[in-house]
């Protein structure tokens, strides 16, 4: 049973108590009621003494106001200020797009998502998709021919931006690979960057808090798949978070940043030169230290990829870590395909079978 406490500097009112002078105020000793000189505090703890009159639902009706933390009260005033900016309708559902404050971020972020028709009667998987450097939640909406495939399987897709935008943070716009429209899914901890570049953040707790307080679908089936430096955002989230996603994909990921240019000049400006914050953030790091159950992984890489033969991908590093670590992993070499959306929409159809493979199980 519940038990609160009001506390204030003059006096302290038990439930028990509460209960007594709300059923005969005249028989507490004052001719009035108490007097607080400052609003009350609230705690709560558990207890068998909650006091007559007060059951348990009229009692979770009084203290649930008071017990959510400031972080989520914002958080709920944020999700009221939600903004549609389009919805199109395409193969029977819908594709919208939405702006928000975003409290993770300290700015307004856009995201897209489809709601296919399943979504008119009941509640879908979440598929997650995040996108590669400078891209913005427009690229795979208009870009990949996602739709048909979500519509069929009944998946609600979620594409977010790739970055913080606007924060006025200096050289946040000065080249392509750091910076707006490249978070690389990471959350800073160097200055100036770390108040608002916490994608990670926004893409694995505020974001899914928002989509499942706003939209029909079911919280505890959800994946996540996305395509270069979001490829590289897809399995970091899923190997950070054991049994969060069902499944997980990638088109042509960076898989070792710790190794690649890309990786090495955001990791620095975001995390600094503390190595072992870069590896906190690189899928053949953390693939070696999984803890998690079985977890299916796709990857679809072009084998005429330019960035391949750079060096910034490095796939085989990621292969042979889930090879010592005996983690199943489909990797998919596909001659004379590049980088482009052009190789992602070829291939895009066999990632949404994947992951309503198990999303639909």
């Amino acid at each position: 049973m519940l038990r609160f406490r009001l506390s204030g500097p003059t006096n302290s009112v038990h439930a028990a108590d509460a209960a007594d002078v709300a059923a005969a105020p005249g028989k507490t000793g004052c001719t009035q009621r108490p007097r607080c000189p400052r609003p009350a505090r609230v705690s709560v703890c558990t207890g068998d003494t909650a006091g007559p009159g007060l059951g348990g639902r009229r009692l979770w009706r009084i203290i649930h106001p008071l017990v959510q933390t400031k972080k989520q009260v914002v958080l709920d005033r944020k999700r009221m200020a939600l903004k549609q900016i389009s919805s199109n309708k395409c193969f029977g559902g819908l594709q919208k797009v939405f702006e928000h404050d975003s409290v993770e971020l300290n700015c307004k972020m856009k995201f897209a998502v489809y709601l296919p028709p399943k979504a008119e009667t009941g509640k879908c998987p979440a598929l997650y998709w995040l996108s590669g450097l400078t891209c913005t939640e427009q690229n795979f909406i208009s870009k990949s021919g996602y739709h048909q495939a979500a519509s069929e399987h009944g998946l609600v897709v979620i594409a977010p931006d790739t970055s913080p935008r606007g924060c006025n943070i200096k050289g946040e716009d000065e080249s392509w690979d750091f910076g707006t429209g490249a978070g690389f899914y990471v959350d800073a901890t160097e200055d100036p960057w770390k108040t608002n570049y916490r994608m990670y953040s926004y893409v694995t707790k505020e974001l899914p808090q928002l989509i499942n307080a706003s939209f029909p679908v079911d919280p505890q089936r959800m994946s996540i798949f996305g395509h270069s430096m979001g490829g590289h955002g897809a399995l970091i989230c899923a190997l950070k978070n054991p049994g969060k996603y069902k499944s997980v994909s990638a088109f042509a990921p960076i898989c070792n940043p710790v190794l690649c240019p890309w990786g090495k000049k955001a990791f620095s400006g975001y995390l600094g030169t503390d190595l072992n914050k870069w590896k906190a953030y690189d899928a053949t790091h953390l693939v070696k230290s999984y803890p998690g159950s079985q977890l299916d992984i796709l990857i679809d890489q072009g084998k005429d990829d330019q960035f391949l033969s750079d060096g910034q991908l490095l796939p085989d590093n990621f292969i042979a870590a889930c090879t010592e670590k005996k983690i199943p992993v489909v990797f998919r070499l596909q001659e004379g395909y590049d980088h482009s959306y052009y190789f992602i929409a070829s291939f895009i159809t066999d990632h949404i079978r994947h992951h309503a493979k198990y999303l639909n199980a």
